[in-house]
């Protein structure tokens, strides 16, 4: 999804995907044998994301939702007009991919989801994509381009997904583990992607989303 992009910038994103897609390789491997989210942490974790994308907080995900996403953050943050149908193309491919038709009718349940994303989290060339889709959220929120984002950033990264900016600084502070004050895309990629994938409680990526609903 993301080679369609075709700026230097995109090209660099591509690159820092591709990237964590290397680097995940040898945890994949290791995962073969055992059937993967099964955990209550890592079911808490995907319902947690679950909320986010019901967008318009009807219970629900639909294809409304995932457009709404792509209006809230070029909305709020910072994406230009292609960038944001490049990124309206992406979340329809990835819509298509994994729920199927695009319709008012094709609606994604809790127990849904969490059931698609076992199926993800246990496939290894679906676990390569499922983060294909978060340099667009960088790109948004990293206000003045010189990719990194500040705390303030981040803020603007939740208050996108409608969650309060107390947040924003205490998971901040959790994922910005060497403490410079800020995170990189590289380093935003990796924890965007581990949030999906680890059932490892002690990650702080468990914080990149946000409190974790009960």
């Amino acid at each position: 999804m993301i080679r369609r992009m075709s700026s230097k910038r995109n090209v660099h994103q591509s690159r820092a995907s591709a990237s964590v897609d290397e680097e995940s390789d040898s945890d994949s491997d290791s995962d073969e044998e055992r059937d993967l989210g099964q955990s209550v942490f890592w079911r808490r974790k995907m319902r947690t994301l679950h909320s986010h994308l019901d967008v318009n907080k009807d219970g629900v995900i639909s294809y409304e939702d995932f457009m709404l996403l792509a209006d809230r953050f070029a909305d709020i943050g910072h994406l230009t007009p292609e960038a944001k149908k490049e990124f309206q193309k992406v979340l329809s491919d990835m819509w298509q991919e994994q729920w199927g038709e695009i319709s008012p009718y094709n609606l994604v349940g809790v127990e849904q989801y969490l059931e698609e994303m076992h199926h993800v989290l246990n496939d290894t060339s679906l676990k390569r994509k499922c983060h294909h889709f978060l340099p667009f959220l960088f790109k948004a929120v990293d206000k003045d381009g010189d990719g990194e984002i500040s705390v303030e950033e981040y803020k603007l990264f939740f208050k996108c997904l409608d969650i309060d900016n107390d947040h924003a600084v205490i998971s901040f502070a959790h994922i910005d583990q060497n403490e410079d004050g800020k995170i990189t895309e590289k380093e935003f990629m990796r924890l965007g992607r581990e949030f999906f994938l680890t059932e490892d409680h002690t990650k702080p990526s468990k914080h990149f989303w946000g409190p974790l609903v009960d």
